[in-house]
């Protein structure tokens, strides 16, 4: 190994061992000789990226924990997926999009594919999650507790005819959506669109962003579910690997 490989092995290694393992037993793991080992701890606590925690064992230091106060997954995330969603939508004839949830809201990050220009959505703006795909995807992965306080939390407002505003009836279809591993918008969002959103995983198994396609014609929403649903399904796995290793 060369030695900056070496070293990020072993700044790794004692990260994840959390201050629980001498610098030397570490070394030995690595097979690295235990004084290189401790000159490279100790540039790495000069440096900021390890502090001392006793004798012996390290913890991650104050450049690395500032580092990674500025680690945005869901940034990562969409970077992973611009280049993906792109090819995507060329490839399906629909306009693709990326979400978020904050503050219960679903915010947009990637908007793309032909005909995008002539939906309501735009990157950078949040839409109620209970009347969209991505939204419903996202709010059926929170966990039991988070998702009753948003139930709860109403109202509901209608934005069209066919949208879910009871509390009950949107609980039920939440757990469609986690039973079937997808959500479909329905002209519930806006009149004469139909929507179908898969869940982006990360590793713990958390649910960080979702996908979605989008047809302005719902007499076609059964070809568009169809055929759609497995390209997107195939391209959520191939955010994942490209966001998550």
């Amino acid at each position: 190994m060369s030695s900056l490989t070496r070293t990020l092995a072993m700044l790794e290694a004692i990260i994840a061992e959390d201050g629980t393992r001498s610098v030397a037993a570490v070394a030995r793991d690595l097979g690295i000789p235990v004084a290189t080992a401790h000159r490279q701890v100790h540039s790495l606590v000069a440096e900021g990226y390890l502090a001392r925690h006793v004798r012996g064992f390290h913890i991650a230091g104050p450049r690395l924990m500032s580092l990674l106060s500025r680690f945005d997954e869901k940034q990562i995330i969409a970077n992973a997926a611009a280049p993906v969603l792109h090819q995507l939508a060329g490839d399906v004839g629909c306009v693709v999009q990326l979400g978020t949830l904050e503050t219960e809201m679903v915010t947009y990050r990637i908007k793309t594919g032909a005909g995008a220009d002539g939906l309501f959505t735009r990157v950078g703006m949040q839409l109620e999650a209970y009347c969209s795909g991505i939204g419903k995807v996202l709010l059926a992965a929170l966990a039991d507790r988070e998702r009753e306080d948003y139930l709860t939390g109403g109202p509901f407002p209608a934005l069209t005819a066919r949208t879910i505003i009871h509390p009950e009836a949107l609980r039920a279809e939440l757990a469609q959506v986690r039973e079937k591993g997808y959500a479909v918008d329905d002209e519930e969002a806006a009149d004469g669109l139909y929507c179908i959103s898969v869940p982006i995983h990360a590793p713990d198994g958390s649910v960080p962003a979702a996908i979605s396609l989008s047809q302005a014609n719902v007499q076609a929403k059964e070809p568009v579910l169809r055929a759609g649903l497995p390209m997107l399904r195939i391209a959520a796995r191939t955010i994942e690997a490209k966001a998550f290793g």
